[in-house]
């Protein structure tokens, strides 16, 4: 599900943008644009996502020329949450995997009870953050 909302981006005096979200109540700002932009983003589906959590309404998107910049120096933009991409990348469903190991590990594993799922699952997350 993909969810669009008006944002106010502002520039700040040190380069920086501040973003306000309105419909969900929210601020953030980042570097330059492209990051306010990120952040705009990454902060909107944290918020639909702890909304969607606790069983609560989303709030409804205003339409981008009802909303106005406060100062009248920001400008007024679209930024856009897609879930079913958030939720790829955050899917905890378990996946069966055939792998191959020597016979005197696979003998040594077992009499010390290991859990070859865990161990593997620990393994490749500490792989990935190198």
């Amino acid at each position: 599900m993909k969810y669009v909302y008006p944002a106010c981006f502002y520039k700040e005096e040190d380069g920086r943008y501040s973003v306000e979200i309105p419909d969900l109540n929210l601020a953030t700002f980042g570097d330059d644009l492209p990051d306010a932009i990120y952040m705009a983003s990454d902060a909107a589906t944290g918020r639909i996502l702890h909304i969607l959590k606790d069983g609560e309404a989303l709030p409804k998107a205003r339409e981008q020329k009802d909303i106005m910049p406060e100062d009248g120096t920001g400008f007024v933009s679209l930024i856009c949450v897609d879930l079913d991409a958030i939720k790829a990348s955050h899917d905890d469903a378990l996946v069966k995997k055939t792998l191959t190991i020597p016979s005197w590990l696979n003998q040594a594993a077992e009499r010390k009870n290991i859990n070859f799922s865990s161990t593997l699952k620990d393994a490749l997350i500490e792989k990935l953050a190198q």
